[in-house]
This record gives structure tokens, C-alpha cells and sequence, in this order.
């Protein structure tokens, strides 16, 4: 009985413990209503806490000084504020506040002097609440002096300093002025960069990879980039970069990098599945570094019932080493076309010049020597090529895994002349464009069309590889993989000289991660210009955006051809 009795008077000793600290309520009153002081007031007084009547009647002074500091901080210096409590099971402190008549700015004067008021990118704060005959914010007052140092900090005046700065008010006149000038001093400069650490690569190899001269003018966009830079090299592990203004000396400052080598081989594997090729699987291994000239190679692998290529690749870095580079470059390919008679055996070797243009463009040089065997249905034939080519690409994208906003395009040109190296005349050439843009958040619109042509003299000796075909998940869906064809005699399909495909498709999301598809894709190959007859389609599908890209499934039914409704699975970026 007596455990029962020293338990309930525990408990009932805890409730009246808890009801006695109840958490208090505040209330803040402004007349007129003004939103933007009663939540600057809210947020100087903060949160009351667990505090009865007594302790509310204690703090109440405490409360009245903070809204009225709060009320000064915004430009009200003729406040008139009052406090009431109200005591119970849940006490209220009841903040009155009339604001009266705001302080205004009279006389402003914001400038920065010295070599930074000739710099064009350091901008003087020109906020309009900063102006004669504005309200008094002291908000304002201290971002307009904080902007300055930032940008000082940014483009490397770190001996600059406020020669003045001062804010006077006249609370009983209602007026204030402002005087802020800022003498920036000289502008510090970047020195040579120095790297430190294992990274077993020639300093000029390093130092190609600075984007900066020594003695540049400093900006911490430039560190940024510098460290971006490295660390988007692919050769290293980690990587610190150091400037230091206290080291500086005679206004330069040294740079040191502190870099830790990645190490030198990688291996991935791969699984995946598309209802163009069915199931397949990737592999690919790299060793990342081979030498101190940071020359790297590897191997990629694809298996799948279709196809199967292997591929080899030796870059060496040219400059600048992060975006220039030339590749030697290899692979053979067996690949069953559309046909279950027809298929390609090729093999390519070559150099290609790898290079990003000021514009943006990346483009690529190569010289590629092909030989192809191959059966199309009853024809059978060896083909030797040596193609000079080039390709221009160009991307712009707000996420590189699912952008909301964007657009691709890529050019491609390439051609052999007969005799040399070559059994026959051949210019082959691709446009391939992609856009893609979102309205009001849930609406996304994605078009694509690639336009493809093959000249030649004698195209029965141009191989299946420099021939076009349409139909699949990312030609036109409804059609099966490269289904659509010229045909010969036999009903096999050869591949067309030239290609026409696009699509245009809706989206709508229902979530971050899953959205509704409707489509309509047309296109085909064919070997006249004379009004090709174009195959459409129709359809609509389901988008789940994975942590790798979209993963597509649809559904596409054909407007041309008899035909049921075919599905079709993919994934990867939509750009």
C-alpha cells in the first residue's frame, strides 16, 4: 500500500511540476498592423521559455527594451510601448506597440575610392532603401557595408578599410544621414603556384592545369576555379589549395597546393536492360595515371545479344591538359542488324584530337582507318575506309543527371576518297538537336530531331555501319530496333542513304520522382529525297528519375502499319 501511495505521489508531484511550467505565450500588438515590425519585435523578445506569472512580471522590462530596439532597428525611434501579463495555466505577456512616425534618410553618401572604383566588377551598393527620403533600416545600412567587404575580400583589396562610416539620427526631427566611404587600397595579385604532396606528375604538367598567370589580379573565383580544376583532372585523391593574404609579401600572394595522387587503376561494371538490345552488360577498367606527363589508357566492354564491341583508348594531355587531348583509339564491333541474315563485323583504329573551343563547342579532329565485313541478306562484302572527320557538340544544361531546362547538339562530318586507303567515294554526315524546358514547375516539354545523309558513287559499297536505320527507344517508338529500312528484293532491310527522325513529349510530374509521358515521334530512312513517306507514332509512358538518370517505360502504338501496341524500356539523361 505504502509503494502504491509513494507512487502516486510522484506522479501527481510531476503533473503539478509540469503544469507550473507550462511554456509561456507571447503576443505582440502593433496598431496600426504592421507585419514587418511585429516580426522583427517576435524575434528580438524570442521565445519565453517555461515561465509562470512571477518570472513573466520579472522579464516584462527586459521585453519592452527589446522592442524597442527592435522598432529602432527598422527606423521607429518615437515608439510607444507598453506590456501587460496575464497570469493562469498558460501565462501571456501582451506587447503594445505604436510605432509612430518613421525616421527618414536625408543625406546619403555611399562610395568606395582608390583602384577598386575602377574596377568595373566591384560594384558600389546602390540599394534603394539606402536613399534620400527612405525609411531608416539598419538592416540596409549594415548589408551595404558588408557587400563592400565581401567584395573586397572576393577581388583581393585586403588592405582597404572604411575612411568614413557613420550614421547620425535626429530622432526628434525625424532624420538621418549616412556616410560611408571606403578607401580600398592596392589590389593584392595571385604569385606562382606551388604544389606540394605524393602527386607523382612534372610541375609542367601542373602547372598547365592553373588557369591563372602568376602576378594575376587576385579573385577567390580564380582559387574556385583552380581547385575545381585539379580536382576535375581525374589524377588525384585530394586536394587543398592555400592563399593565404597574411603570407602575402610586397602585396603577392603564394599559392600552395597540397595534392594526394588518386590511386592509378579503376574497374566498373555495368548491368542494364533496353527493349532495343535486351539485357546487357558493361564493363570498362582505366589506369588513370601512367607516367609523370599524365598520360592515361584503358578498355570498355558491352555484351549484349546484338551486340558486342570492345574498345581500347591512349590519351595524352595537350593544352590546356583538362579540356585538349589527343587519343589514339581502337575497337572492334559485331553487331546483328535488323535483319537475323545481316550483320557487321568492324574494326577501327585512329587518332582523334579532342579540344574545347572560348565558344563553348567541343570539338573533335580524327582520322579513323574502318574495315567492315558484313552480310545484308543475300549480299555479302568487305569494306576499307581511311575517314578524316569532324564533330562539334555543344551542351547547355541546368543538372547533368535530369536538367529541368537545356539543349544538346551535336554535328557530325566525315568522308573517304577512293584510292586513298579507301575502295570507295563516301561523305557521311548527322545534325542531331534536343531541347528540353519546364513550365510552371509540373510541365516539361522534350523535342528531338536528327537529320543523317550518305553520299556516295556506289552506295552497294558503302558497309552498314555508314547506313541509316529508324525504329527503337531512341528513334521511333512504336517500331521495333532499326525496323525501319529500305528493303531489297528479298524483303531484307539495307539501311537507307538518308535519315529523318523526331519526337515531341509532354511530361507532367506528379512527384519529384515519377511523371507521366505522352508522345508523338515520326521518321524513317529511305534512299530519295523525293517526299519521304515518314512513319508516326503515338504513345504515352511512366518516368521514375533515379539517382543514375531517368528510367523510361512506354507504351507506343503505330499510325503507319498494322500493329499492336509496343513497349519500350530505357534510361539516361534526357539531354
Amino acid at each position: 500500500m505504502s509503494v502504491f501511495f509513494n507512487l502516486f505521489s510522484g506522479l501527481l508531484l510531476l503533473l503539478l511540476s509540469a503544469t507550473a511550467l507550462a511554456e509561456a505565450q507571447l503576443r505582440v500588438r502593433v496598431e496600426p498592423s504592421n507585419n514587418a515590425l511585429k516580426s522583427n519585435i517576435e524575434g528580438h523578445i524570442g521565445n519565453l521559455g517555461e515561465r509562470d506569472g512571477e518570472a513573466l512580471q520579472r522579464f516584462r522590462r527586459v521585453a519592452e527594451s527589446q522592442a524597442e530596439k527592435a522598432a529602432q532597428a527598422l527606423g521607429y525611434y518615437q515608439a510607444q510601448i507598453s506590456s501587460e501579463i496575464r497570469e493562469g495555466a498558460t501565462p501571456r505577456l501582451t506587447v503594445r506597440v505604436q510605432p509612430g512616425e518613421p525616421v527618414r534618410l536625408r543625406h546619403v553618401l555611399v562610395r568606395v575610392e582608390g583602384p577598386a572604383a575602377q574596377l568595373r566588377d566591384f560594384r558600389t551598393p546602390s540599394d534603394p532603401q539606402l536613399r534620400s527620403g527612405a525609411q531608416l533600416n539598419h538592416g540596409r545600412y549594415d548589408a551595404a557595408k558588408r557587400e563592400i567587404q565581401n567584395q573586397a575580400s572576393r577581388y583581393g583589396f585586403f588592405a582597404g578599410r572604411f575612411s568614413r562610416q557613420q550614421l547620425t539620427i535626429d530622432p526628434a526631427a525625424g532624420l538621418a544621414d549616412i556616410e560611408l566611404v571606403y578607401l580600398s587600397g592596392p589590389r593584392y595579385q595571385l604569385g606562382k603556384v606551388s604544389f606540394l604532396g605524393d602527386a607523382p606528375f612534372d610541375k609542367e604538367l601542373l602547372q598547365r592545369m592553373v588557369p591563372f598567370p602568376a602576378d594575376t589580379p587576385y579573385d577567390s573565383a580564380l582559387i574556385a576555379e583552380l581547385y575545381q580544376a585539379l580536382r576535375s583532372s581525374g589524377y588525384f585523391e585530394s586536394v587543398q589549395v592555400d592563399a593565404n593574404p597574411g603570407s602575402a609579401a610586397a602585396e603577392q600572394i603564394p599559392v600552395q597546393v597540397q595534392l594526394q595522387a588518386r590511386k592509378p587503376r579503376s574497374m566498373g561494371l555495368g548491368l542494364g536492360f533496353s527493349t532495343d538490345v535486351g539485357p546487357r552488360g558493361r564493363a570498362n577498367w582505366t589506369r588513370h595515371w601512367a607516367n609523370p606527363q599524365g598520360h592515361s589508357y584503358g578498355a570498355e566492354f558491352e555484351l549484349s545479344a546484338p551486340r558486342q564491341n570492345v574498345g581500347l583508348w591512349y590519351d595524352v594531355p595537350l593544352d590546356p591538359p583538362l579540356t585538349d587531348k589527343l587519343r589514339i583509339a581502337g575497337g572492334y564491333q559485331a553487331e546483328d542488324l535488323a535483319d537475323t541474315d545481316s550483320s557487321s563485323r568492324l574494326l577501327t583504329v585512329g587518332p582523334e584530337w579532342h579540344s574545347k573551343l572560348d565558344s563553348g563547342w567541343q570539338r573533335v579532329l580524327s582520322l579513323k582507318w574502318r574495315h567492315e565485313q558484313y552480310e545484308l541478306g543475300d549480299d555479302a562484302g568487305t569494306s576499307t575506309l581511311l575517314m578524316p572527320g569532324i564533330s562539334y557538340s555543344y551542351l547547355r544544361s541546368d543538372n547533368q543527371i535530369d536538367p529541368n531546362q537545356g539543349y544538346r547538339l551535336q554535328l557530325d562530318l566525315s568522308g573517304a576518297a577512293e584510292g586513298l586507303l579507301s575502295d570507295a567515294n563516301v561523305l557521311h554526315g548527322s545534325i542531331q538537336l534536343k531541347g528540353l524546358t519546364t513550365l510552371f514547375e509540373h510541365h516539361r516539354l522534350l523535342g528531338r530531331v536528327q537529320v543523317g545523309g550518305t553520299e556516295s558513287d556506289g552506295f552497294a559499297q558503302v558497309p552498314p555501319s555508314l547506313r541509316f536505320f529508324a525504329g527503337g527507344d531512341q528513334s521511333v517508338r512504336g517500331y521495333d530496333y532499326q525496323s525501319l529500312s529500305p528493303e531489297n528484293r528479298a524483303g531484307d532491310k539495307i539501311g537507307g542513304r538518308y535519315l529523318f527522325t523526331s519526337s515531341l513529349e509532354y511530361q507532367y510530374s506528379l512527384t519529384e520522382r515519377w511523371r507521366l509521358a505522352s508522345f508523338f515521334d515520326q521518321g524513317n530512312t529511305f534512299d530519295s529525297l523525293e517526299i519521304p513517306s515518314l512513319k508516326s507514332a503515338v504513345g504515352v509512358g511512366v518516368r521514375w528519375v533515379s539517382p543514375l538518370g531517368p528510367l523510361r517505360l512506354d507504351l507506343a502504338h503505330p499510325l503507319d502499319d498494322q500493329g499492336g501496341v509496343r513497349l519500350h524500356f530505357s534510361m539516361g539523361p534526357e539531354l
